[in-house]
């Protein structure tokens, strides 16, 4: 019987860190752990809120960590919109231990998440 969690795991290289990444599609949610520290980091929780006759709205929240890294929370919307567009509906768990907060690195991380989806 396989795993009941689908999941796919990685290491690259992103601006020159070596870089972690972990995917875990559960049934009810996806996670991402995205990490160059070796730690987890923040948890942002991010999904997607459908309304009757409108366009969709994203809804994205720190759980813990960071708060004062506003490019994390841009790089968590851009994912759970990138999620949304390819059929995914559940709602994302993206945790970032990041050394590096660039934008430079936030769109490449970005890059390799989707180019590595498991959704």
């Amino acid at each position: 019987m396989a795993f009941p969690v689908k999941s796919k795991q990685l290491v690259t290289t992103i601006q020159g860190v070596k870089t972690e990444v972990v995917q875990c599609g559960y049934d009810d949610h996806l996670m991402i752990i995205v990490t160059q520290i070796g730690k987890m980091g923040t948890l942002i929780h991010a999904r997607k809120e459908e309304g009757y006759g409108t366009a969709p709205t994203f809804n994205v929240s720190i759980l813990m960590g960071k708060r004062d890294e506003p490019l994390m929370v841009v790089c968590a919307r851009q994912l759970i919109e990138q999620i949304s567009k390819t059929g995914g509906s559940r709602p994302l768990i993206l945790s970032l231990g990041l050394s590096d907060h660039s934008p430079e690195t936030l769109k490449e991380l970005i890059q390799v998440v989707v180019d590595n989806k498991i959704w």
